[in-house]
């Protein structure tokens, strides 16, 4: 349903003089979605985010919240929008409570509505027992928690965070991925990041970009499969990676191979005949399905991306 769309862009691009930052990307958001944008450094995926929320315009494209263009009509978008920026747009002279106050009230809330707002963000990060600290002495995780509350004040249908976790402690990094999820169930999330764990921890979908293109946009749990063989006499890479139903094929070293595949049980069974004359030693799924993709997709050359983006 129509309804359920929170977020379309389409035709993206932008480029910072000669160098192309994206090139024509196309995504929707439904409703209930948390979406992991992975890139490397350079892909192209702070600038990605800030054109979805409004704050630097396309090159050429097209970006709807809720149905309402962020150009043409950039106060109803943002009014379902919250935003959380790579470097969280604190002022540390300030309380949390003044902070989260201020915020409130750039979000536009009523004044009425002002502080039931600031005590259900504070309770939803986790933030009560220090509503009257200032911000330059609170630590990291605090912070982060800090920014992603300003986000959520006016309750949006769409939430985005770029590089939430970035430079956290384990501990820290456990609270803002259970953050993440509860927010999951009520808004929509990008989550963008470069850190494949992390994607694994908190989405539900994954999208890959890449030199300013999205070379993959699919659910998590549909991502292509990798198998693991260990052979005692391996033929080439290339007669495995030649097999049906083999989309790729590393080789690890030491007669073990990582094959992408189409179907897991399939290609398992004619890896499994193929192999009677390799000595078949072992044959498993690969954990690092997310890893081996994201690899495949993104390190085919070595050839460095001219692009001014520092996602």
């Amino acid at each position: 349903m129509a309804d359920d769309i929170l977020l379309t862009a389409q035709g993206i691009s932008r480029a910072y003089g000669p160098h192309p930052a994206l090139c024509g990307i196309e995504l929707t958001l439904r409703r209930g979605e948390v979406l992991g944008l992975l890139g490397l450094n350079g892909a192209g995926k702070s600038t990605a985010l800030q054109i979805f929320a409004g704050v630097m315009p396309p090159d050429a494209g097209r970006v709807a919240i809720c149905g309402h263009d962020v150009i043409e009509d950039p106060r109803a978008a943002k009014r379902q929008l919250g935003f959380l920026p790579e470097v969280p747009p604190l002022h540390p002279d300030a309380s949390v409570d003044e902070y989260l106050t201020f915020c409130a009230r750039l979000h536009g809330l009523a004044s009425a509505a002002v502080a039931d707002g600031v005590r259900e963000a504070k309770r939803r990060c986790r933030l009560e027992d220090v509503g009257g600290r200032l911000i330059r002495n609170l630590s990291k995780g605090y912070r982060q928690r800090l920014g992603i509350a300003q986000a959520i004040l006016h309750k949006p249908a769409l939430l985005i965070l770029d590089e939430p976790t970035s430079g956290l402690d384990p501990v820290q990094l456990a609270e803002v991925r259970t953050l993440v999820r509860e927010l999951g169930r009520d808004h929509s999330v990008i989550f963008s990041t470069h850190i494949l764990s992390e994607v694994r921890a908190v989405c539900d979908r994954v999208a890959i970009l890449h030199r300013g293109r999205i070379v993959c946009d699919q659910p998590l749990a549909s991502v292509d499969p990798v198998l693991r063989i260990r052979l005692r006499r391996a033929p080439g890479r290339a007669i495995i990676a030649a097999l049906e139903g083999v989309l790729d094929c590393e080789d690890l070293g030491a007669g073990t191979f990582a094959l992408r595949v189409a179907d897991a049980d399939a290609t398992a069974e004619r890896i499994a005949a193929a192999a009677r004359d390799w000595g078949l030693v072992a044959l498993e799924h690969d954990e690092n399905a997310l890893e081996r993709t994201f690899l495949a997709l993104t390190c085919r050359d070595d050839t460095p991306d001219a692009t001014a983006d520092a996602a």
